[in-house]
């Protein structure tokens, strides 16, 4: 966490900002802005220039809706985080926001650990996209200044773009697997399914580098969620859900093959065969093909290997449910291409 790492509140509740104010500078936050005035809030992004924003989108004069609608004409910043703190989080207001341009919700009332660990992964995320975007550009201007080592600068441009995705994989899976062993688990049964299917040897490649990426939306959720030790409540497992949608928005906006296949299979994983799944529901060749064949690797991963909730499942037992759900949770042709591999 940088000292200088500039925090705007905007609610036109003082109780509430001050609240919240207190809370992150617990948090070791110094760099705090509060502003309850609404009519000023568009000011105070143009002066203060936070590196995130949490915003209230029930206010007077003019709502949060109003100010995420006006933050592309005043700021140039493409990774500046808007986390919505709002009483009323459901999902007509949750889609309404995301498509304007929220990051990420909280809802009321909440607790102080949950703003703290929101404001610092944002925060996290936002610092890997700008390292990334330094980085790209000090290459580039490499590869223009010395045109004859182009192909060597290239393959620095992408081992570096590697590192900082895996950095972001890493980030979603911190809770419980701070290795990342699990998403290059993943990843390679991802890349051995896709061959069996016969796909090409670009595709291939395009699916094990987006592969780690399925699950960096649970950057968003709770930790009190991810780690219990108990089957979820309903409301839990509601938030749990979110996490889709939360990777898919943050992968959004991209202008590279890879970053769509990523957004698909981080907001697609999760949707069923039969229809049954989340978040959209989705059925049959509905799903993306990619969405499909990392359901079948993410669920064989988490049964064999130690989760908060359960303990690791034998090889076997993990084969023989995975073939039992063909037609019903996985597409049968992918879950025949899995049990063609070697264990």
């Amino acid at each position: 966490m940088s000292p200088q790492t500039r925090i705007l509140i905007i609610d036109d509740s003082p109780d509430n900002v001050s609240i919240l104010f207190h809370t992150l500078q617990r948090a070791g936050y110094s760099q705090i802005m509060g502003q309850s005035d609404s009519e000023r809030a568009l000011d105070s992004i143009r002066d203060f220039k936070p590196d995130l924003i949490i915003l209230d989108l029930m206010m007077a004069h003019v709502s949060g809706f109003d100010i995420l609608r006006s933050l592309p004409s005043i700021t140039n910043d493409p990774f500046l985080p808007v986390l919505v703190i709002t009483a009323a989080p459901d999902d007509a207001v949750r889609k309404t926001a995301l498509s304007l341009g929220a990051t990420d919700f909280l809802g009321r009332p909440h607790q102080p650990f949950d703003v703290v660990l929101r404001a610092r992964n944002l925060l996290q995320m936002r610092a890997l996209q700008l390292e990334l975007q330094e980085r790209n550009r000090l290459l580039e201007r490499e590869v223009a200044e010395r045109t004859q080592g182009l192909q060597d600068a290239q393959s620095e441009l992408k081992a570096a773009q590697l590192d900082v995705i895996e950095r972001l994989a890493r980030a979603g899976e911190h809770h419980d697997d701070d290795t990342g062993a699990h998403t290059r688990r993943v990843a390679q049964s991802c890349q051995r399914i896709a061959h069996k299917l016969g796909l090409s040897n670009e595709q291939v490649e395009l699916l094990f580098r987006a592969a780690p990426l399925h699950d960096v939306g649970k950057i968003g959720v709770s930790d009190a969620i991810l780690l219990k030790p108990a089957r979820l409540t309903t409301e839990e497992f509601d938030k749990m859900k979110t996490h889709c949608e939360i990777g898919a928005h943050l992968l959004s906006d991209g202008r590279s093959d890879f970053l769509e296949t990523a957004r698909l299979i981080a907001l697609c994983h999760h949707e069923r065969f039969d229809g049954t799944g989340y978040p959209q529901g989705l059925k049959g060749e509905e799903i993306p093909l990619e969405g499909r064949i990392v359901a079948v690797a993410d669920v064989y991963d988490a049964l064999t290997h130690d989760r908060p909730y359960k303990t690791a499942w034998s090889v076997e037992a993990a084969r023989a449910e995975i073939a039992s759900q063909a037609g019903k949770q996985f597409d049968p042709n992918v879950v025949q291409a899995f049990l063609e591999l070697d264990s």
